[in-house]
């Protein structure tokens, strides 16, 4: 019997998502300055306040305050009326010195014996159902809102819209977990105030089906251009009124979106949010891995769907082992158990191996904070970041390594494909 899946995005302006960027903002400053740089910074935005708190060694100084401001104002929060703006804001900071006695557990005199920065498990999925190797409903909520911010930021066909937004996709799926159409589509927008409630209402609604939705669509392969058709439910703004919104309507605290962050809820996830860390937590460098692995199985043929999971102990090198999720789509005479098996002969998944594989030491974060950290695009860019002292570094940095397709090769000559 066909099913449903929903998954839902949030905007850049969303509060919880302003907190992730600021915290990544920092990340990406003390990586810029000093790679070698631990970091773990947590974010909180409320009306007119931002809070920053964590942990933090290494050798640059930095002018929090000026990062988290800048990035508020690049993010669309430069509207007094906003009750929230980079320019007005207060910023206080708590960071402090990183535990010497988690330190101590994590570096070594040998880089490569480096142990992980914490115990826990993380998981890495993808799935054929998409080009980028995504669940569809997470990829066409993440397309909505990236288009709606580019709306806002043209000003032209819609001019009234705000930062924060959210959106919700319903896909129908056949008995074969085969996309059939899209079943309903959410979409709740921030926007100016209006005169009269009814007539906005009914504008928002007839500008996001008529100009957002075919902006959208447009940009998709003709397979996917299919499932939108007349029939799909819209829920636009649906609770009414929403001219209050971001960090004055809700406050917001980084890494409360680790689900958008990821696949929005297909898979698995292991519970560690990602921004505001430095890649020796394998909250992040090891998710950021698995996603990596996964990819690259289902694209090289192991599979059609897969999940990965890694496990660590808190400063110890090898990871406690590795867990493979085909679900039952690999088409040869192969048992997860071996997969997996195989999986760990290819990737070294102690936590330096991670790094150096992935370049996670660079200053590529603040582009991961928003639109989830999955299925993006790796390209390279060039970033130029500041010192207080004046001292500019200008920088090429790559972004989403763990996107490439770089193991297909490696995969296929183990797997004999």
């Amino acid at each position: 019997m066909p099913y449903l899946f929903t998954s839902e995005s949030v905007s850049e302006g969303h509060p919880d998502k302003v907190a992730d960027q600021i915290s990544d903002a920092l990340i990406d400053h003390f990586l810029a300055f000093d790679k070698d740089s631990k970091v773990a910074c947590e974010t909180l935005v409320t009306t007119g306040q931002v809070v920053l708190a964590g942990e933090v060694k290494s050798d640059t100084y930095l002018d929090v305050q000026k990062i988290a401001r800048d990035t508020i104002n690049k993010i669309g929060y430069t509207r007094s009326e906003y009750m929230f703006d980079g320019n007005s804001c207060g910023v206080f900071s708590a960071i402090h010195e990183q535990s010497e006695d988690i330190n101590r557990g994590v570096d070594r005199a040998s880089k490569e014996e480096q142990g992980a920065g914490d115990q826990g498990m993380m998981f890495g999925y993808a799935t054929r159902e998409t080009d980028n190797y995504m669940p569809l409903a997470l990829d066409l909520a993440h397309r909505i809102l990236i288009e709606l911010a580019e709306l806002r930021r043209e000003n032209k066909d819609i001019t009234y819209l705000r930062p924060d937004s959210k959106s919700q996709v319903t896909i129908e799926y056949s008995d074969d977990n085969i996309p059939q159409r899209i079943d309903a589509i959410v979409v709740s927008t921030q926007h100016d105030d209006f005169d009269n409630d009814e007539a906005m209402l009914a504008k928002i609604r007839k500008d996001i089906v008529d100009i957002l939705i075919p902006r959208v669509v447009a940009k998709l392969p003709e397979h996917l251009q299919v499932l939108f058709n007349s029939d799909i439910k819209y829920h636009i703004n649906p609770t009414g009124k929403f001219v209050i919104g971001g960090p004055h309507g809700d406050t917001g605290l980084t890494g409360r979106k680790i689900i958008v962050d990821t696949y929005g809820g297909k898979g698995a996830h292991g519970g560690g949010a990602f921004s505001g860390k430095d890649p020796s937590k394998v909250d992040r460098s090891a998710a950021y891995a698995t996603r990596h692995i996964a990819k690259n199985l289902v694209a090289a043929g192991v599979c059609d769907e897969v999940l990965v999971q890694v496990s660590y102990a808190i400063g110890v090198v090898e990871p406690m082992g590795i867990f493979i999720d085909t679900y039952g789509t690999c088409p040869f005479n192969m048992t997860d158990g071996e997969i997996a098996q195989k999986v760990s002969e290819i990737f070294d998944m102690r936590p330096s191996a991670i790094e150096d594989r992935l370049k996670l030491r660079q200053p590529m974060y603040s582009e991961t904070a928003a639109y989830g950290h999955m299925g993006r695009k790796p390209e390279t860019v060039s970033k130029t970041f500041s010192q207080p002292n004046g001292e500019d570094v200008t920088l090429d940095v790559e972004l989403f390594t763990w996107e490439k397709l770089d193991y297909v090769d490696k995969v296929k000559k183990a797997f004999d494909l």
